[in-house]
């Protein structure tokens, strides 16, 4: 746990470029809904941050970040933070130290923070696997805070509550317990939260606002919450939600591949000079969650389509109006999107109501908004065949939204799948329904 010891701080201090970022720029290790992960940070894009630095990065390697998501929520800290504190400790996973050298503590010890390594070739302890390492790291970033831990994972951890040596340091910290504070006592230094922070630094700018490569480990890092998802169906209590909340308006979308859409889309906002990083999917690292607070779902508001004149709010209808697509707003996403193929001829006029669907037609992709910005795909039997709806949902509504939505106007239909973006969502739609 010593500075000397950490496996990969010198050669991450000769990996990074001078920073004067401060240590005190660190958030609080306990989550709170002032201090939440922010939503850019996922296991798909942290692992295409970790393999940016290494891209020999080894098999077993190759989802922790999903292994530090789920310990990270089910502990309820910011385990964004102690994920940077991993790749400073053992430099980008490669376990080697300046000049290619090897530290004391080997991969194959899944010891992602150095616990119980004290220096001078001391290794420091060893655990089963990928995922109790990390649980045993995160356990003992928790123990920093004075939360009790049950049955700590780390003999170093146990050892520390025992003899109780972060008790009286502890007490004189006025205020939630920092990454700041823990990085000074771990290493008795300040470069060390300052590499920490710098790292988050470098995600933020280069990761955080691109489309997630890898939107399944989302998934895996979130198990129950996605088969509460897929099971969720209309029920009594559902369908009279859905006469309180307010009606998405729905649009017909061209026939375009997914990945088409979702890269001229991003092409299209990088044009226009749109800084906006939630409609590419990034909220930007360290955003507070209070800032861009989803609307209450009785009284959603979404952007009508504009081409540079800026967007403005429109409330919708209540749910028991029928969706209208010749009045259809479109997303921020969608306004991207919109240029490609004139979709929109002027700003004032509303895009075309789409030609009547043939008996031949045997699946449609709609979008759909109640304003937030992530992405559930639902499907949908249809008179002609199938439907696939990309609904744009609020964080923290997102299953009341998807069931209102689907009592309202996807009889019988049911959630697909869930998705951090609009543009991931779109791309899975025009998957599996190419004529669109």
């Amino acid at each position: 746990m010593s500075f000397r010891a950490s496996v990969g701080v010198l050669a991450t201090v000769f990996l990074l470029p001078a920073t004067g970022l401060a240590a005190e720029s660190l958030p609080p290790i306990k989550s709170t809904s002032a201090n939440a992960v922010p939503q850019c940070v996922t296991p798909g894009r942290l692992m295409a941050f970790v393999k940016d630095r290494n891209p020999q990065l080894s098999s077993e390697h190759q989802k922790i970040a999903v292994e530090y998501m789920r310990h990270g929520e089910t502990l309820g800290i910011r385990w964004d933070y102690a994920f940077f504190q991993m790749v400073v400790e053992t430099g980008y996973l490669t376990f080697e130290r300046e000049k290619g050298r090897r530290g004391n503590v080997r991969s194959s010890q899944n010891n992602f923070a150095g616990l119980g390594s004290t220096g001078r070739g001391v290794a420091g302890e060893s655990f089963a696997d990928v995922s109790t390492g990390v649980l045993a790291h995160l356990q003992h970033v928790l123990m920093y805070s004075g939360e009790p831990i049950e049955a700590p994972v780390a003999e170093r951890t146990q050892k520390v509550i025992e003899w109780k040596v972060l008790d009286s340091w502890r007490a004189g910290i006025k205020g939630p317990m920092t990454y700041a504070h823990l990085s000074e006592k771990w290493a008795n230094t300040k470069a060390y939260g300052s590499m920490i922070a710098k790292h988050a630094e470098i995600f933020a700018e280069h990761f955080c606002n691109t489309p997630d490569p890898a939107p399944e480990l989302l998934a895996e890092a979130r198990p129950e919450q996605q088969r509460d998802t897929a099971r969720a169906r209309p029920t009594a209590q559902t369908v009279a939600q859905s006469e309180e909340a307010a009606a998405p308006r729905t649009s017909h979308r061209p026939t375009v591949s997914g990945r088409e859409l979702a890269q001229r889309a991003v092409e299209e906002a990088q044009a226009r000079g749109e800084t906006r990083r939630s409609s590419l999917g990034g909220a930007g690292l360290g955003a507070l969650a209070t800032e861009g607070e989803a609307p209450p779902a009785a009284t959603p508001a979404i952007e009508t389509a504009s081409l540079g004149a800026g967007a403005r709010a429109n409330a919708l209808p209540p749910a028991s109006s029928q969706p209208s697509e010749q009045t259809s707003p479109l997303s921020p996403l969608m306004q991207a999107a919109s240029t490609v193929g004139g979709m929109l001829k002027s700003i004032t006029q509303p895009p075309p109501a789409p030609p009547a669907p043939t008996a031949s037609s045997s699946c449609r992709v709609w979008t759909a908004s109640y304003g937030g910005s992530k992405a559930i795909l639902i499907k949908a039997p249809t008179a002609e065949g199938i439907s696939y709806t990309v609904l744009d949902v609020n964080e923290g509504a997102e299953k009341r939204e998807a069931a209102a939505y689907i009592a309202a106007y996807a009889k019988g239909g049911h959630i697909e799948s869930t998705f951090t973006s609009q543009i991931q969502a779109l791309e899975k739609a025009f998957e599996l329904c190419p004529e669109g």
